[in-house]
């Protein structure tokens, strides 16, 4: 897997900007808590994907789990910070089913 370390570099700033750009709109979100938590959860996970990209020649593993856990880093990084800032804008609060 040549170039996978520059690749996870390269979402790692994609993801960075991306919670730069959150922090930016937090203000004009539903939730404006939640879009504080998006806003450093792409902050956070941008700087995860470098920090990997920096060590992920260091990574010994099968080319097929190699490829899994490249698919799954992106993943739930992109995930975790999209979903963090669907639920600022649409203000989704958690609710509790009243058993009374």
């Amino acid at each position: 897997m040549q170039g996978t370390d520059r690749r996870l570099m390269f979402h790692g700033m994609c993801l960075f900007v991306l919670g730069l750009i959150t922090g930016f709109a937090e203000q004009h979100f539903a939730n404006v808590r939640m879009g504080l938590a998006a806003h450093l959860e792409g902050v956070m996970n941008g700087i995860f994907l470098l920090a990997l990209g920096a060590a992920w020649n260091e990574v010994k593993l099968p080319i097929g789990a190699m490829k899994i856990a490249f698919c799954a880093v992106l993943y739930g990084t992109y995930v975790n910070w999209f979903f963090t800032l669907l639920a600022a804008i649409l203000d989704r609060k958690s609710t509790r089913l009243n058993s009374s």
